[in-house]
Order: C-alpha cells, then structure tokens, then sequence
C-alpha cells in the first residue's frame, strides 16, 4: 500500500457548552447537562478512535480544528472530516477538485434518545447526509480508500459573481440573497439564459430575498421552503423566491431550475442587500444596480459519499 497524507479537519470542542460555562444558566435541566457532557465525550472519543485507525494503518496526518483553517489545502491525498454536514461543508471551501474527502460523522442521532426527550427538548445529535463513515465503519472506508477499492463521487458547486468578478468561495449548499433585515422587502428581477440571444422573460419579485442550492443543500433549508430533494449527483440548480408578494399569476415562476447549461442573472434593486454563502459565515454586500449570476459552472467538490445516496 502507498504511503498517503492525510489531513484530519474536527469539529471543536468548544462549540457545545461546559458544566463551567458562564450560560449554564441556560441549562439548569440535568438531563440536558448529561445530554451535552454526552456529545462532548461522544465527539473526543470518535476521534481519538479515527486517529488510532490511522496510526495502526502507518498513514502521514495532520490535524487541525476547522476555525484554523484560514488558506487553501494542499499537498495532501485525502480530507478526512470528523463532526458533521458542518464540518465537510468547511473543508470544501478549502479544496479544489483534486483532492477527496472523507466525512465522519462523530456524534450520530440516536432514535431512541429523541423519542425518550421528545417532550423536554430536542435530543437530535450531529447531521450527516453528507458523511460516509461513522466510527462503526471507519476503518473499512478508510481500507477501501487507500487501497483504491472506492471511489469518490463528484458533487456539483455553485460559482457566484457580483458585477462578473467571482466570489469565494463556492458554494457546496446553497446561496441566500437578501435584505440585511429579515423585515425589510427586497426588490430585484432575475432571468435564467444560456447566452445573451436566448433569455427566458425577466421576473420581477418583492419578496424576502432568493434562495438558490445545489443538489447537495436541496435536503436543506431549500426543502424545508418547499423545495424539492434533488438526486445528490445532479448538475442542476434549484431556486425559490422567498414569501413572494406578487399576484397568483406569478407564483409558478417563485419556483424553479436552473440547468448545467444555463446561468441565473439577478439584478438587485435595493439600497443594500447580502449574499450568503453556505450559511451566515460568508457573506458579501451589494447595493442597487449590481448584477448577480449564478451557475453550476463551478469545479465539483470529490467527496465518499454514503452508499445509499449514489444506489
């Protein structure tokens, strides 16, 4: 077997609150105190249990927390993410499409956990629809991979440009364009085309804002507005304009597809607006007048995907 370089991105520790927190306050339950000793100790022990794996298989690796990150990976054969849907997310904003990654999910939902508290709170643990290994099945994945027995599917990312200059990163989820206040109505119009002598007709929306994903965040807040799960590997686009207010005549154009072929062009029409990137750490400014586009014409994103998902 060839030796590889590994580098280990975790979730940190610090990101669920200690018995010594200055908000315990928050917590006075003692059922959710142990619930979060619990995740905390599940997490540490998860990886602690990756990197022996690793040290038993003689692999170079690095470890690093994910606010570490500040510059592009490099130099390495494989990304191993140990947390969640959170932690893959970060790494991708890191890598081109040369280098895999491997997500762990650390701390999985336990069924009959959330049934048990289902009444006292909410009991769900680490998401990770994106994320092929748990520590059950780690050190199988991780055979298979070094021994070239798997290989890693390519999953579509989303390219933004604000006035034709690109923006980073791109986006492995979904992107949200929308007023700096959740309460205020933006205005702009968008179009999809696939070049300039061929255009669809220009919609002009008042609305909360405009959410656009990929196939990857289509299981997120995409569905949870009423979108649709798209196939993991589709090259599509899905866009829904937020709390439209429009008359009913204009509600099918609130929701629809931008193909591999085609850009959406947006034109914003407010003093001030933002675009989020994969959540609220990323964000860009625009002001009235500025073009936005966004398409599937974007390096994809290699990443072991869970069986089920490519089946």
């Amino acid at each position: 077997m060839a030796r590889r370089r590994l580098l280990l991105l975790l979730k940190p520790f610090d990101v669920l609150p200690t018995n010594q927190s200055d908000n315990i306050f928050h917590f006075r339950n003692p059922k959710v105190l142990k619930y979060l000793d619990n995740r905390r100790l599940v997490h540490k022990e998860a990886i602690n249990f990756c990197q022996n794996i690793l040290r038993k298989k003689l692999v170079d690796w690095e470890a690093v927390y994910r606010f570490n990150l500040s510059r592009p990976i490099r130099d390495v054969d494989l990304v191993v993410t140990i947390g969640g849907d959170g932690t893959l997310l970060q790494a991708s904003h890191f890598v081109d499409n040369s280098i895999p990654v491997l997500g762990v999910n650390s701390d999985p939902t336990q069924a009959k956990e959330v049934e048990q508290y289902s009444e006292e709170f909410d009991a769900s643990r680490s998401t990770g629809f994106l994320c092929a290994a748990t520590v059950k099945n780690f050190e199988q994945i991780i055979d298979d991979i070094l021994e070239n027995h798997a290989t890693p599917s390519e999953v579509s990312r989303m390219s933004v440009t604000l006035n034709s200059k690109q923006l980073s990163p791109y986006a492995l989820n979904d992107v949200l364009i929308a007023h700096p206040c959740p309460a205020t109505v933006s205005r702009f119009s968008f179009r999809t085309k696939k070049e300039e002598q061929s255009c669809s007709s220009l919609v002009h929306c008042r609305s909360s804002g405009l959410r656009v994903s990929t196939a990857a965040g289509s299981t997120a807040a995409m569905l949870s507005a009423g979108g649709f799960a798209m196939p993991i590997l589709s090259k599509d686009l899905q866009y829904i304009v937020r709390e439209p207010i429009a008359p009913g005549a204009y509600n099918s154009l609130m929701h629809g597809i931008v193909k591999p072929e085609e850009l959406m062009e947006i034109a914003w029409y407010c003093k001030e607006g933002l675009i989020y990137i994969d959540g609220s750490h990323l964000v860009h400014s625009v002001q009235h007048g500025d073009i936005i586009e966004l398409s599937s014409n974007a390096p994809t994103l290699k990443v072991f995907l869970p069986s089920h998902l490519i089946s």
